[in-house]
């Protein structure tokens, strides 16, 4: 990720709620996934011990993350692999380009990561001549149309099929027919991909998972393009965050039964791929791991902000939170979109940067309700909110504002005082019997909603009067 900020929430939302197309392609399939996972996990009956059991095991690990980064280390090498430690992006950007250029290496070709999208891998190996290309087929349009993702699990999401015809006439089927087709538009990419895949000799990929008590990485895909990167590269390099551990595969289980559901809304994915270390004679002959903090310890450190970790990243919450289903991705201005990114995004990169994003929420509930590890996604917004005011400059205008109305609060007689001001000052606002619009800064609480009127006798003048009205 850049070190600039990112921009501001609100403005990048309101030119993405001006593209009705957008708005449409968003509600399309948003709504297919989210009806296709009702409908999956409702034919389980323990769904929701099933989650609690995902939560568990993933504070568990958060717990003892330290030993068993250290377990897994061990478990790799024991395999015949090399485990790289890395601090921060720039470092796991310098390995994975050293590892490639020492194989001699002019490209590489990728499975889906969103943790090299994080630290900007792509970007780093052309710096250094190495051309990153993209295997799964929404990474893959995106990369072509030069753009960020705007989905966790759907980076195109945002496109329809007749733009994608248009940007593969332009890119990889300049000679080609193609209509908006999708076994057309597959058969084009596939054509192209296979290429690829035939000549490269380096691979990188992500990681869902590893088994600290084997070294295990696994990924699971839609596709089968990620297997063709796992096995036919003769070096695969697996950029991973240090909070995708699990213990064991008896904790595997439990989140083969939890991702799929609440990602693609299917029982299991058609390709989960396992690997272990090196196999003499078959796969890749050299692997490596790069473990990658870039932030995570500090989110760790949270107690609150911490359960930020348990992501699986099945996206869930973003296709059923009415912000980003209205949005969309690149309103985030980060790799990680929704309600997820609006806690995960200001905590890897610091507040200053991403202050706006804990505000990009309705906190109506419907990512916790959804999560599989139950994050508890609107209290940690909270959390992040509180740390926003906190740490605001004693200029900001709210924190003023707010440190007077404290004062104005904190006292009876200020308090009466202060509403006589507003029951005169009020009239020039007040149509119909009701206030709907206010000046300056305070316009933006009228854009949505009309206010009522102070009235003319408050409850404790009513009261007073009363009970006047009792002595006599």
């Amino acid at each position: 990720m850049a070190s600039k900020a990112l921009p501001m929430f609100p403005q990048a939302a309101r030119t993405a709620l001006a593209n009705s197309q957008l708005r449409r392609n968003l509600g399309k399939a948003t709504g297919t996934i989210r009806t296709k996972r009702l409908n999956v996990v409702g034919e389980l009956p323990d769904w929701e011990e099933l989650r609690a059991a995902g939560s568990a095991i993933k504070a568990r690990v958060m717990r003892h993350l330290d030993e068993y980064l250290l377990q897994l280390e061990a478990s790799v090498h024991r395999a015949g692999g090399y485990v790289h430690w890395a601090r921060d992006a720039a470092e796991a950007n310098r390995i994975v380009t050293e590892i490639a250029q020492a194989k001699g290496a002019d490209r590489v070709v990728k499975v889906k990561s969103l943790t090299t999208d994080e630290i900007g891998l792509n970007k780093a190996l052309a710096e250094a001549g190495i051309r990153a290309i993209e295997t799964d087929l929404a990474e893959l349009i995106i990369q072509l149309a030069g753009e960020g993702s705007s989905h966790i699990l759907v980076p195109a999401i945002h496109k329809n099929r007749s733009e994608i015809r248009d940007l593969f006439r332009r890119t990889i089927a300049r000679d080609e027919d193609l209509s908006d087709d999708p076994a057309q538009l597959t058969s084009a990419a596939r054509r192209y991909l296979r290429e690829q895949f035939l000549s490269a000799q380096v691979a990188v990929s992500g990681a869902n998972f590893a088994i600290a008590e084997s070294g295990t990485i696994g990924v699971v895909e839609s596709e089968g393009n990620g297997r063709m990167c796992l096995t036919l590269p003769r070096t695969l390099i697996t950029v991973m965050g240090i909070e995708k551990i699990l213990p064991t595969f008896a904790d595997f289980s439990v989140f083969l039964q939890l991702l799929p559901r609440s990602s693609t809304g299917e029982r299991m994915n058609p390709y989960t791929s396992l690997w272990t270390g090196v196999t003499p004679g078959d796969g890749p002959q050299s692997f490596h791991l790069v473990l990658l903090d870039n932030g995570r310890t500090s989110v760790l450190a949270d107690e609150v902000g911490r359960q930020t970790l348990h992501c699986i990243r099945c996206s869930a919450c973003l296709n059923n939170c009415p912000v980003y289903s209205r949005t969309g991705g690149h309103a985030y201005g980060s790799v990680y979109p929704g309600p997820i990114g609006a806690i995960l995004t200001p905590q890897l990169l610091g507040l200053e940067r991403a202050k706006t994003l804990p505000y990009a929420s309705s906190l109506c509930g419907a990512c916790y309700e959804v999560c599989p590890v139950k994050i508890n996604i609107p209290e940690v917004l909270l959390h992040l909110r509180g740390e926003v005011t906190r740490k605001a400059s004693p200029l900001d205008p709210e924190k003023a504002a707010m440190r007077q109305l404290a004062r104005v609060f904190a006292s009876p007689k200020r308090y009466e005082q202060a509403q006589k001001l507003a029951r005169s000052g009020q009239r020039l606002f007040v149509h119909n019997g009701t206030i709907d619009h206010l000046p300056g800064l305070l316009a933006g609480w009228t854009t949505a909603r009309d206010l009522a009127p102070i009235p003319q006798q408050s409850f404790r003048d009513w009261w007073r009067e009363r009970a006047k009205g009792e002595q006599v």
